[in-house]
């Protein structure tokens, strides 16, 4: 019953109020992001949800979009602005997700929405972590969010589809909280982001 009725109803009640509560920070970092980005505050990208469907995620902007010589975009170090990084150590990027729960192609609690690409990469086993919807938290994140591997980070994926209930979203739930606080895990070992998936 919780997965299949009150996990919506939840994320759908939350999201709303969250986007009503953070209003005002959206205003001020949006604000801050378009000078400091000389453009959109907004970043939006498509992404596999459930079953694979495709949306578009939608997060603060962190990176500006200088390129070199060639027209390429720079390293990513090279692009994140300091608004940006701020932005990214407290978790702030995340909050207009709320709109893609809002809208239901997110839930709170779930695995992360990857990129398209990594679709055909998969096993079969980590291609189970799209048998729910993606989260804007979830069980890797609170499990080492970017430092850990990504062999490791799909295992947790799968564990959560496995053992989804209303107690360990509770659980995520209060434990990003904490993350978010202590600013844990937010980059990998060697980049600004997480180093893209090549395949097992």
């Amino acid at each position: 019953m919780y997965k299949t009725v009150f996990k919506r109803a939840i994320d759908f009640l939350a999201a709303l109020i969250g986007l009503l509560l953070f209003s005002p920070i959206i205003i001020v970092v949006s604000i801050c992001l378009i000078f400091a980005n000389n453009g959109t505050p907004f970043f939006f990208q498509v992404r596999p949800g459930k079953n694979g469907q495709l949306f578009k995620i939608i997060k603060f902007k962190t990176m500006n979009d200088k390129k070199d010589k060639e027209g390429k975009l720079l390293s990513d170090h090279l692009r994140i602005t300091k608004v940006g990084s701020f932005i990214r150590r407290s978790s702030l990027d995340e909050i207009p997700q709320l709109l893609n729960v809002l809208k239901g192609d997110m839930s709170l609690i779930g695995p992360r929405p990857l990129l398209p690409e990594y679709l055909p990469l998969y096993s079969a086993e980590q291609r189970r972590r799209h048998l729910v919807k993606p989260g804007i938290t979830g069980w890797a994140q609170i499990n080492g969010r970017n430092a850990i591997s990504w062999e490791q980070k799909f295992k947790l994926d799968v564990w959560y589809v496995d053992h989804l209930s209303f107690l360990l979203d509770l659980k995520i739930l209060l434990l990003t909280l904490k993350k978010v606080v202590v600013r844990e895990g937010i980059s990998s070992t060697t980049s600004v982001t997480m180093e893209k998936f090549t395949g097992n």
